[in-house]
């Protein structure tokens, strides 16, 4: 790429996010490194917490709920709720979309949802915005605004967002109520999150460089270091031949195993410093659970199953849900029912909901009877337990049924001619 070029680039980020300069080239042009911001992603145990808040949230359906005086029930979908729960946009699917949102909430801290609008006119001076769709803002390039002077003429103060595009260097300002942002739980002033990274800095650069030396070892064929010691005098190019010559004959995995010649009046001393020694995988597994526990991620989905069994691992699922993710959907489901429904329909009772169940399917056995007692017990009708199971509705199968028996305490024995006093009626 062209000086020119990276320079443009540059410039397109300077103006677009002073906070964050994103453009590795530009960085390591002026002699910045950026080693560690590359590799952050590619440690493992970072890897795999943003791996599964991502798809956890990718997998959990958004539902249109509207609550009436008989109880809640699925409601009819308005334009928003046919986009999110279907298509968002042209070019992503809602599990997508999610998993992309949850990933740049957790990896920067925030992410930001443009909602396109279009004003559609009724009557003659009448309208309305209609939403047209959902677009991801890569979290870096958006700067958050705060109108404290009314320069946009809000009196009272508002956010908005300047986005610059990171291909064509152009630059939106959205207002507040055409944005979703969601943030992480870690935040002073409620407006901005920061990112776990940030705040297991240390923590995260310790596991990379763990990360190196293990990746350097590999290379090196599993070869410890070693001394050479020999006698007399040489001269500073001479060593290092020495050394190029021994390095390339001791080092790699080609070489592994190979007898190497030493010369009369030279000793090859290893220097074995082992991984059970320097506590290696100790001090790897105790880095990675500090690292998964601030995500809230639980040792079972890190593979970690040392003191697990199945009941215990279906218990860290349930602790998942309950600790980590409910308020996840509890943040998500408040801001889009706060800037994707109207006036209107929030006092109509609609409102959006994510089914957190979807974690939470069981074995077929497990499911069978719990669905069979919802329906003897009456919680369910027929044909709500048959559309858990996925199956088709039945005639007559939408009247809630319990077992005849069943009476209130104070009727017990009425059927029979006797009194709460255990007295009969004297027939």
């Amino acid at each position: 790429m062209k000086i020119t070029q990276i320079i443009k680039r540059a410039w397109n980020n300077l103006i677009g996010s002073p906070d964050d300069l994103s453009d590795e080239e530009i960085l390591e042009w002026i002699g910045i490194d950026t080693n560690l911001k590359k590799q952050e992603i590619n440690e493992i145990t970072y890897f795999t917490c943003l791996k599964m808040l991502s798809e956890t949230m990718g997998k959990l359906p958004l539902k249109f709920y509207q609550q009436t005086n008989q109880g809640k029930i699925r409601a009819e979908p308005n334009t928003a709720a046919r986009l999110l729960m279907n298509r968002p946009n042209n070019i992503m699917t809602p599990a997508t979309f999610w998993g992309t949102v949850e990933y740049n909430c957790e990896h920067y801290g925030n992410a930001y949802v443009w909602i396109q609008t279009v004003f559609e006119k009724k009557g003659r001076y009448g309208g309305e915005y209609r939403i047209l769709g959902f677009w991801i803002m890569q979290s870096n390039y958006v700067q958050v605004l705060y109108d404290n002077a009314g320069i946009f003429g809000n009196n009272n103060g508002g956010l908005y967002y300047r986005y610059s595009d990171p291909l064509t260097g152009k630059q939106y300002t959205f207002s507040q109520e055409n944005v979703l942002h969601f943030k992480t739980w870690c935040t002073i002033n409620g407006i901005l999150g920061k990112p776990v990274r940030q705040i297991l800095k240390d923590s995260l650069s310790g596991a990379i460089e763990s990360q190196n030396y293990l990746n350097k070892l590999y290379e090196s064929g599993l070869t410890a270091s070693a001394v050479l010691q020999y006698t007399g005098d040489l001269d500073k190019g001479k060593r290092l031949a020495l050394q190029k010559e021994y390095n390339s004959l001791l080092t790699g995995a080609k070489n592994a195993k190979k007898v190497v010649a030493v010369p009369v009046g030279m000793t090859l001393q290893p220097l074995n410093i082992t991984l059970a020694d320097a506590q290696y995988a100790e001090l790897k597994k105790y880095s990675a659970l500090q690292i998964a526990a601030a995500f809230g991620i639980k040792p079972n989905q890190l593979n970690n199953y040392d003191k697990s069994s199945y009941s215990n691992s279906e218990a860290q699922q349930l602790a998942f849900l309950v600790d980590t993710m409910s308020y996840r959907l509890t943040q998500y489901e408040q801001e889009i029912n706060y800037k994707c429904l109207s006036r209107k329909e929030m006092d109509a009772g609609y409102y959006f909901k994510f089914n957190e169940k979807a974690i939470l399917r069981t074995d077929s056995k497990t499911q069978k009877e719990v669905v069979t007692g919802y329906v003897q017990n009456g919680l369910y009708t027929i044909n709500e337990g048959r559309d858990v199971l996925d199956l088709p509705k039945v005639e007559g199968g939408d009247v809630n049924m319990v077992n005849g028996t069943y009476q209130p305490i104070t009727h017990i024995g009425a059927a029979y001619g006797i009194n709460q006093g255990g007295e009969g009626n004297g027939d």
